[in-house]
C-alpha cells in the first residue's frame, strides 16, 4: 500500500509540474502577443496620425478648438471679475467640465482613426477616453484653471508615458500622450487613449494553437499515467494472486503428501502389518490422499490446457432438472450431508445441450462454496426456473458473504476473498473462475449478488434449446 502511494503521489506531483510549467508557458506567450497587440496599433496609431495630417490638413480637433476660442473669450472675463473663492472654485469646474465634454464630444479624431484601421484592414471598433491634464486661462495673466497632480507643462509633449493612469484600462494604447491645444485665451492638455473591446478574444485566437497543444500535452500525459497506474496496479495484483495461489497450493499439496508420508510409515510398525484393520485403515486413507492429490495437479493441468485452448465440450441434449437432481443428491450424500438443501424447479421440460462433467463441476463448486464459506450449518437453496428463453439456476446459501470491492474479482483466476486467505477456508482460487467459464463455454453467463454476513446468490444463465 505504501508503494502504491508513492506511486501515485509522484505521478501526481509530476502531472502538476507539467501544468504548472505548461500555465507558465502560456501565460509567457499571452504577454508576449498582449505587448505585441499594443505595439502594433501604437504604430499603426502614430502612421494614421501622420496621414491623416498630411491627407486631410487636420489632427481631428478643429470643432474643438472653434467651439472652446468661442467658449473661453467670456470665461476669462468671468475669472477676472469674481472675487468670492467658492463662487471661483465654481467656475473653475463649470470651465473643466465644459472643456471635458467638448473634447470628448467633438473630437472628430476617433472617427478618422477608425476609417484608416479598416482601410488597412485592422479591426476598426475601440473606444476611446481623453483625460485632461490642464487647462489655462490666457489673457493679460494666466489663470490655472485645472491642473492634474504630479502633472508639469514643462515636460516634454509626449513625457515617455506608457502606462496609463488608474482611471485607464491597462489595455488602453495611448494614442496622442501630453497634446497641447490652444487658442486665444485658454491653453490646455490631454491625453488621447484607444481601447480595444475584443482585444482578448484576438489575442486568445492568436495563442490558441499553444493553448490546444499545451492542453493536449497534458492530457495525454494524464492518461499515458492512468494507464501505467492501472496497469501498475495490475501487475502487482496479478502477482500477490501468484504469490497467494503459490502459498494456498503449497498449503495444499502439502497436506496430502504429508498424510501419505505418515501413512506409509504407520505401515512400516511392526504392531500395524499385524493389524489387518488397521492396514486396512491406513490403505483407505492413503487411497483417499492420493485422490486428493491427483485432483489438484488436475487442476493445474486443466487451467494450462484452457490457457492454450478452448473448451472440448462433449455435448448432450438432456433434461436439466433430471441432471440437477442427480448432481445435488450426489453431492448430499459426499460433501453436502451436513447441508440442509431446499430445492425448487420450475423448468416445465427444458432442455439443454450440456457437457454433463462439467456441468456438474460448474454446480458442485457452487455447492462446494456454499459449505466451505457458513459459520453456522449450511442452508443451502437451489432454484431453477426459465427466462426469455434462458435457463437460470439460483444457487443461495446463508454463508459469511462478499463484499462490493472482492464480486468485482471472485471470478478472476487464483483469486480468493479477503477471508479466504485463512486456512480455515482451504482452496486455490479456482472454483468460481471454473464456474465462469464453463458457463461461458456453454454460451451462458454467472453473476453474484451478496451483502457480508447475509450470504450470497450465485445466478448461471444458461440458453434453452427446448
Amino acid at each position: 500500500m505504501k508503494n502504491k502511494n508513492t506511486v501515485l503521489i509522484l505521478g501526481i506531483t509530476s502531472i502538476l509540474i507539467l501544468i504548472s510549467v505548461q500555465v507558465f508557458i502560456i501565460l509567457g506567450v499571452w504577454n508576449q502577443k498582449n505587448e505585441l497587440f499594443a505595439i502594433r496599433y501604437t504604430i499603426l496609431s502614430q502612421e494614421a496620425l501622420y496621414n491623416i495630417w498630411k491627407g486631410r490638413s487636420t489632427d481631428g480637433f478643429d470643432t474643438v478648438r472653434l467651439l472652446l476660442d468661442q467658449y473661453s473669450e467670456q470665461s476669462v472675463k468671468d475669472l477676472h471679475t469674481i472675487n468670492d473663492k467658492k463662487e471661483l472654485a465654481d467656475r473653475k469646474k463649470d470651465i473643466l467640465a465644459y472643456f471635458t465634454k467638448v473634447v470628448n464630444q467633438e473630437q472628430d479624431l476617433s472617427g478618422l482613426l477608425s476609417q484608416y484601421f479598416e482601410s488597412r484592414g485592422f479591426d476598426k471598433n475601440f473606444n476611446y477616453k481623453i483625460i485632461i491634464n490642464s487647462v489655462e486661462m490666457i489673457d493679460v495673466d494666466t489663470v490655472v484653471v485645472y491642473q492634474k497632480e504630479g502633472f508639469s507643462n514643462h515636460k516634454s509633449p509626449d513625457r515617455g508615458r506608457r502606462n496609463p493612469p488608474p482611471d485607464i484600462s491597462s489595455s488602453s494604447i495611448l494614442v496622442r500622450g501630453g497634446t497641447q491645444l490652444e487658442g486665444n485665451n485658454y491653453r490646455f492638455n490631454f491625453d488621447y487613449y484607444i481601447d480595444f473591446s475584443n482585444k482578448q478574444k484576438v489575442i486568445l485566437k492568436e495563442t490558441s494553437a499553444s493553448l490546444g497543444w499545451s492542453t493536449l500535452s497534458i492530457l495525454l500525459v494524464g492518461i499515458m499515467f492512468m494507464i501505467t497506474y492501472r496497469n501498475l496496479m495490475e501487475e502487482r495484483r496479478l502477482s500477490n494472486l501468484k504469490t497467494d495461489f503459490i502459498n494456498n497450493m503449497t498449503h495444499e499439496l502439502k497436506t496430502p503428501l504429508s498424510t501419505i508420508t505418515v501413512a506409509g510409515k504407520t505401515l512400516e510398525m511392526p504392531q500395524i502389518r499385524n493389524d489387518d484393520a488397521k492396514i486396512l485403515e491406513t490403505a483407505k486413507l492413503i487411497g483417499k490422499q492420493s485422490v486428493h492429490l491427483n485432483q489438484l495437479i488436475n487442476m493445474i493441468l486443466e487451467i494450462s490446457m484452457w490457457e492454450r485452448t478452448q473448451f472440448q465440450l462433449d455435448k448432450k441434449t438432456v433434461d436439466i432438472e433430471e441432471v440437477m437432481n442427480d448432481v445435488v443428491d450426489s453431492f448430499k450424500s459426499g460433501g453436502g450431508n451436513n447441508a440442509v438443501i431446499y430445492k425448487k424447479y420450475n423448468f416445465s421440460g427444458a432442455k439443454l445441450d450440456l457437457d454433463v462433467v462439467y456441468f456438474t463441476t460448474l454446480l458442485n463448486n457452487l455447492l462446494s462454496n456454499a459449505v466451505k464459506y457458513s459459520d453456522k450449518q449450511p442452508v443451502i437453496d437451489i432454484e431453477g426456473f426459465t427466462q426469455n428463453n434462458n435457463i437460470c439456476i439460483k444457487v443461495s446459501d446463508n454463508g459469511i458473504g462478499i463484499n462490493k470491492f472482492d464480486q468485482k474479482h471472485i471470478f478472476d483466476k487464483f483469486y480468493r476473498a479477503s477471508t479466504g486467505n485463512i486456512h480455515k477456508f482451504k482452496g486455490l482460487g479456482l472454483g468460481l473462475y471454473y464456474v465462469k467459464k464453463i458457463a461461458e463455454a456453454h454460451g451462458g453467463d454467472v453473476s453474484v449478488n451478496s451483502k457480508p454476513g447475509k450470504g450470497s446468490t450465485f445466478t448461471v444463465t444458461l440458453p434453452d434449446i427446448s
